[in-house]
């Protein structure tokens, strides 16, 4: 396998892209409760054979970090290819764009920000030696946000971004009446020196000024491929995180 033989071969840095969906049902709370600040502390709680897997994987990084020292970073993205919501009620109510616009507020990041965080991962893999890290679009919202972003997302939007209303009312769009989790990328701007760029302020920014809101490496990138087997629902024949 690729650890056995990165340690044969004496590697000094390696990275597993892992995914957010590793947090399983914590990304969820229940009824009545505030949206999960989800950081790297958060007890994972297995939901899918997707989540288990990768967090498996983790677990053998681990391992061969701490049995042979081979340096080893962990980065859990959160989405970021523009393919369509594996949700079929999102995919119904929103267009493309304009979820994946809302998304960057809590649970997204731009391509060109993911790749930068794997070349600094592995540049600082060695002097780290294992770490995970969340890899998302920085968000703007608080703890003190949560509840509130469960209820009434689109007031807490306005009171950081208030050219909100003016952009999405010229384009059709809507934010989200509320979300269940947020994805908090501070250890990974502080440990790794990461400076994400393509945040919702930034893509706010963009379209007001009547440009794309993505980076050129995911305008020359585009939609990830699925496989040929359709559900009911569409290409996606269990539901992920």
């Amino acid at each position: 396998m690729l650890l056995e033989e990165s340690v044969f071969a004496g590697v000094r840095s390696f990275v597993y892209t892992s995914t957010t969906s590793a947090f399983g049902s914590a990304l969820s709370p229940g009824a009545g409760q505030p949206a999960a600040w989800v950081t790297e502390n958060t007890i994972a709680i297995p939901r899918n054979i997707y989540g288990v897997s990768k967090a498996a994987a983790e677990g053998v990084c681990e391992m061969f970090y701490r049995r042979d020292g081979l340096p080893v970073i962990i980065l859990r993205t959160a989405r970021f290819f523009p393919e369509a919501d594996d949700d079929p009620a999102i995919r119904s109510a929103y267009s493309a764009a304009n979820a994946q616009v809302n998304e960057l507020l809590y649970r997204r990041a731009d391509i060109e920000d993911v790749v930068s965080a794997h070349l600094l991962a592995v540049e600082r893999a060695p002097s780290i030696g294992f770490a995970r890290y969340i890899i998302s679009a920085t968000t703007p919202f608080t703890t003190n946000d949560l509840m509130d972003l469960r209820l009434r997302m689109p007031e807490v939007v306005r009171k950081y971004v208030p050219e909100v209303d003016e952009v999405y009312t010229s384009l059709g769009w809507r934010l989200f009446t509320g979300i269940d989790r947020v994805y908090v990328n501070d250890l990974a701007r502080r440990e790794l020196g990461w400076r994400p760029k393509y945040d919702f302020v930034y893509a706010i920014a963009r379209l007001h000024a009547g440009e794309d809101h993505r980076s050129a490496l995911a305008r020359a990138v585009g939609v990830k491929g699925y496989h040929s087997t359709e559900s009911t629902d569409g290409v996606y024949p269990v539901e992920i995180e």
